[in-house]
């Protein structure tokens, strides 16, 4: 486990996901689902059982290349993140792709570029040279925060969101690490 300290002199205590994890977990992703149309899915979180979720939790802490991180306020999950490879071919063995959430009652903290900083840590220790992610074209906050960070956007992938009938697009943005 490791403390953080962020803006507002809160401690963000990040640790890796565990099995035992699963349940609070997909509570979270239920809420952070709802909260905006920034990710994948909305307020009826990933269609996963706990049993399923534990299992996929070992498997994480099992890959040596590959990390989900839970990170809490005052016991509370804050943010949920993972990092990992983005396919098993040898030729893309050096890429990774990046998620992250914060929970809303913790936007503005400064949780996101602690996280993104140990995820990137991570990913050099990994021995990964590139890391990815898509993030929606309208989501401003995350596009400079990623940017502050390092990423680069690379393209834009059209209609790469399906919200209510509508389409949006993701910019796919990258990080070359040294």
């Amino acid at each position: 486990m490791k403390n953080l300290e962020l803006k507002n002199w809160e401690i963000l205590e990040i640790d890796e996901a565990k099995p035992e994890d699963a349940a609070e977990i997909i509570d979270y992703l239920k809420i952070v689902g709802g909260e905006s149309d920034n990710l994948l899915f909305g307020s009826e979180g990933l269609p996963i059982t706990i049993e399923a979720e534990e299992k996929m939790l070992s498997k994480i802490r099992e890959d040596e290349r590959t990390l989900m991180l839970v990170g809490r306020i005052d016991g509370k999950i804050a943010t949920l993140s993972n990092l990992g490879g983005v396919g098993t071919r040898e030729r893309i063995q050096h890429r990774a792709s990046m998620a992250l959430s914060v929970k809303k009652e913790f936007w503005g903290m400064g949780i996101a570029g602690k996280v993104i900083n140990e995820l990137i840590s991570f990913a050099k220790k990994a021995d990964y040279t590139v890391v990815e992610l898509e993030v929606k074209t309208d989501n401003e906050a995350a596009i400079h925060l990623y940017e502050k960070s390092g990423f680069e956007k690379i393209g834009r992938y059209k209609n790469f969101f399906k919200i209510n009938d509508k389409y949006y697009d993701a910019f796919y943005m990258q990080l070359i690490l040294d």
